[in-house]
């Protein structure tokens, strides 16, 4: 999540920032649906086809990650894979950096995928499957991958940038103790190619399309992918499952997931350790960029953000309440 300055709605920013790329003009009143979390999305069409406009400050994310994402995004569509694609700016890149007078932003563009959010679509045993179809294609193709130039950050870094962020604030020992509880945990864990490699990390409802026409998943979101377990992506597809149908119906539903991903990739390490596991690092991931969002505070801010901010902090009360647990 982006720290709250950078959550206020700018019309402005988004228009000088598109115009790095073919639009059309009377397409930007499609603005008005934009949404701001981790970065800000901005829906335009160019010559009548709908695409969507992602930046953010460049404070706010590492170079070397952003161009890894587009590498690893050109390699599954160069293998067929159901994924959204990137487009050129007007001068010839996926990623631009843009002078602003709003500060510096890296930003990008994508084609919309064709579908419906797997929120808006039935859990029809067939979309249920297609969906743990789609996650274990992604595992195989990503236990083939060989990233280029640069690299997408691993779950190590990951927990370095949560001590980074938390070292200096005496309230956070407890956080700080759970990072390196997970840290001795997942290094006495074996990796393999059939075990650990580039996951998507957030393949949940929101980020995964169901098409009717080829009756199979599109992914969108790679902004959060990280060399880590893949029964990371695995927990987080649960997690959606469950709050997307009836409880009665989750263990079905489950097994009908697992049917679809062993079609395209075996489960060869023991998933059921693994997931608590995930859920921690998970859970402290949130937590630190939670705390880290809400850092600064303003007087008189306006209703949405002081709600936001308690919304934000009763989170992280929540987050922080297993913090230090042994592991069993």
């Amino acid at each position: 999540m982006l720290k709250l300055k950078y959550l206020f709605n700018n019309i402005d920013l988004a228009e000088m920032i598109v115009k790095n790329w073919g639009y059309d003009e009377t397409s930007l009143d499609m603005f008005k649906y934009y949404r701001i979390s981790s970065n800000a999305i901005y829906p335009f069409k160019s010559e009548g086809k709908n695409q969507l406009l992602r930046f953010a400050p460049t404070n706010e994310k590492l170079k070397a990650n952003l161009l890894a994402e587009l590498d690893f995004i050109a390699y599954l569509r160069d293998n067929c894979y159901g994924v959204l694609e990137a487009v050129n700016s007007n001068s010839g890149e996926p990623l631009i950096e843009v002078q602003t007078p709003w500060g510096q932003y890296f930003a990008s563009v994508f084609k919309r995928v064709p579908g419906v959010r797997m929120d808006a679509a039935d859990s029809s045993d067939e979309i249920v499957f297609s969906y743990g179809q789609a996650l274990g294609r992604l595992h195989r193709l990503s236990s083939q991958y060989t990233s280029g130039n640069y690299q997408r950050w691993s779950y190590g870094d990951v927990l370095d940038w949560i001590q980074d962020e938390l070292k200096d604030d005496p309230e956070q020992a407890a956080a700080m103790q759970e990072t390196e509880m997970l840290r001795d945990y997942f290094s006495a864990i074996p990796k393999s190619e059939s075990s650990f490699g580039l996951v998507h990390y957030d393949f949940e409802y929101d980020n995964v399309f169901y098409d009717e026409e080829s009756k199979s998943c599109y992914v969108i979101d790679f902004d959060d992918a990280m060399y880590h377990w893949y029964a990371m992506d695995i927990g987080k597809a649960f997690e959606s499952l469950q709050d997307g149908i009836a409880v009665e119906a989750f263990e079905v539903k489950k097994q009908c997931f697992l049917e679809g991903y062993l079609t395209e990739f075996e489960i060869s390490y023991d998933l059921d350790e693994l997931l608590p596991a995930c859920r921690r690092f998970a859970n402290l991931y949130g937590y630190a960029r939670m705390l880290s969002s809400i850092k600064e505070k303003w007087t008189n801010e306006p209703e949405w953000l002081a709600n936001l901010r308690a919304r934000l902090e009763n989170s992280l009360r929540q987050n922080s309440s297993c913090f230090g647990q042994k592991f069993k």
